[in-house]
């Protein structure tokens, strides 16, 4: 069976633990737990044929004060970018995350999760911005961590890439 480290990261509070047991344990908690240093979970899926473990890293979320250790991705075949659509300056910090991850490790893949979409109407993120993320490649998904809302279909193709 392969094995898949994946890491889970985003600024403080856009939903990176919340995403994680939405998929692993299909549960939802409006009760906000910061994760501090790393937390590991593991979830078994098929790809294909074959069946692919994903061991899931969320990584403690980056603000002005700390940013995400490299050593925590190191080893990774894939990342999510997680993203508060509520609070557009989440964005930047997952361009700057993307760009340290492609600088230190090298490319690997990743998909951008633009999350709370449940909240939709309440979204500060420019439009254009997302384009022109879309236009240089970007793989993104708008999930709900709350609702459900294309959180499996963001894993499993995650999962296609790295296993491709």
């Amino acid at each position: 069976m392969l094995q898949k480290k994946v890491c889970v990261l985003g600024a403080f509070g856009v939903g990176k633990t919340s995403l994680v047991r939405r998929y692993v344990q299909s549960i939802f908690s409006d009760a906000y737990l910061t994760t501090v240093g790393v937390k590991v979970d593991k979830k078994t899926l098929t790809v294909g044929t074959e069946p692919v473990t994903l061991v899931l890293w969320d990584v403690a979320g980056e603000d002005d004060v700390n940013a995400i250790r490299m050593t925590y991705v190191r080893g990774a075949a894939g990342y999510f970018l997680v993203v508060d659509g509520t609070r557009a300056e989440t964005l930047e910090v997952a361009r700057r995350i993307q760009e340290r991850v492609t600088k230190e490790i090298g490319p690997i893949p990743f998909m951008l999760l633009l999350n709370k979409a449940d909240l939709q109407e309440n979204w500060e993120l420019p439009t254009q911005s997302i384009e022109a993320l879309e236009r240089a490649g970007w793989a993104i998904f708008r999930t709900s961590a709350k609702t459900g809302d294309s959180v499996e279909e963001a894993f499993q193709e995650l999962a296609k890439r790295m296993v491709a």
